[in-house]
């Protein structure tokens, strides 16, 4: 019996006539490999993807908030310095704008004299109303532009002792009086609230004032830059 199968195992080539035991066919085919990667694919596509979430959702962000540094705040820029070179008072600047009203007057009606004398007429009617308005506001720009641009203050400032300084106590550059002139110009196109703006201001100061970062004061001007730490600037020629 054992002669026999040992013939029919050769005959089958499954083995060697010596080996009792006939060999498995465990090798894979390619065929067979193919299969299993496209089965596992899904798998694989799967647990990359939640691994991909598992990371970001380890991810930890930390965002510190910087310590701010309210030292140098703008707010403390923009404060006159009040010890040693105050505002000048409600009263005082009314009085200046009081005399300057009276000059402006008096030089528009010097001119309509004049306009008379060469045979002008003046009529009271709508159309020439608005004419004298606007040649009066004409007169106003060019009054206080003048002056402030050229002396540093108006005549009416000049007769009752005012000067017009920068926040920091010292003499205005030329930049900064055209800018108050702007100022000027913007109060008196809104019928005067730019000055009326004093009266509910914490510092007292009007339109011009907070345009051009300068105030009147009836103190004397500070000479002495590095005492308040303010970098040196050269003057307009306004005030050499």
């Amino acid at each position: 019996m054992a002669r026999r199968l040992e013939d029919y195992r050769a005959r089958r080539h499954r083995g060697r006539p010596d080996d009792p035991q006939s060999g498995l066919p465990f090798a894979i085919t390619s065929t067979y490999e193919e299969e299993i990667r496209l089965r596992d694919a899904p798998r694989a596509r799967a647990n990359q993807r939640i691994s991909s979430r598992q990371r970001t959702a380890e991810r930890v962000e930390i965002c510190i908030q910087p310590e701010l540094d309210f030292a140098n705040s703008p707010d403390d820029r923009a404060r006159p310095q009040t010890a040693l070179v105050p505002v000048a008072g409600i009263a005082d600047r009314r009085t200046a704008g009081v005399l300057d009203a009276i000059f402006l007057a008096l030089t528009y009606a010097a001119f309509l004299g004049v306009f008379g004398s060469l045979g002008g007429q003046i009529m009271l009617e709508k159309v020439d109303a608005a004419v004298y308005l606007a040649t009066f506001f004409l007169f106003y720009a060019q009054y206080f532009f003048l002056f402030t641009t050229f002396a540093g203050s108006t005549p009416g400032m000049q007769l009752r002792g005012l000067t017009i300084v920068r926040l920091d106590g010292t003499l205005p550059d030329t930049r900064q009086l055209l800018w108050r002139s702007f100022g000027y110009l913007l109060s008196g196109a809104t019928l005067m609230a730019g000055f009326l703006w004093a009266v509910w201001d914490e510092d007292r100061f009007t339109w011009q004032d907070r345009i051009s970062q300068t105030y009147i004061t009836a103190a004397s001007p500070v000479k002495d830059i590095p005492a308040f730490e303010v970098p040196a600037r050269r003057h307009g020629f306004a005030h050499k």
